[in-house]
């Protein structure tokens, strides 16, 4: 956890300072493998980001160890197979938003993130679409999107190919706080 908020404190401080920056500490982040045996699903609320509605500039970070599954084994299987949290423990997100919404209204506005997503230590450019909603003051986004585990060079054996999906679906929801 110290990791990743000096890796938010170092994004915060190549950001303007001022109006427009924005924290999240506990991003809700889920995955879900759909597979033709056994269908995985894992949560986390550990989920760090800082946007910054000036520039469109957005930062991402989890721990993969902060992923909690119904059954202790998968999760284990988890971090020391297919992820290795041990040597790549953290999936993080760095882009920017295109599209700049008017964040003193309330409203839910579409935008798409365009970036690199780095997940087990392989980095892809993404473009991501999501939703910024608005309301009485308080940011949430909020995204769906696939991750191929071959493109992250997340091997899966053979032998438990049934049990896991080649692409996983992953949905974040942050709810964010204006910084001063």
């Amino acid at each position: 956890m110290k990791h990743i908020s000096i890796i938010l404190l170092a994004w915060m401080s190549i950001f303007q300072t001022g109006q427009g920056l924005y924290m999240c500490k506990n991003a809700e982040i889920s995955l879900f493998s759909s597979a033709p045996i056994e269908d995985i699903s894992a949560k986390t609320s550990s989920g760090q980001s800082v946007y910054n509605a000036a520039t469109g500039d957005l930062v991402f970070s989890v721990a993969i160890n902060t992923f909690k599954f119904r059954k202790s084994l998968m999760q284990e299987h988890f971090n020391s197979d297919y992820l290795e949290s041990d040597k790549y423990p953290h999936a993080t997100f760095k882009g920017k938003i295109q599209e700049h919404p008017d964040l003193s209204k309330d409203g839910t506005y579409q935008v798409t993130a365009i970036g690199v997503l780095n997940v087990h230590n392989v980095s892809q450019n993404r473009t991501i679409p999501g939703t910024i909603t608005v309301s009485n003051g308080v940011v949430t986004m909020k995204s769906e999107f696939m991750v191929k585990c071959a493109d992250h060079h997340i091997e899966i054996p053979r032998l438990v190919f049934h049990n896991i999906a080649e692409s996983i679906k992953m949905n974040v929801t942050a709810t964010y706080t204006a910084t001063k």
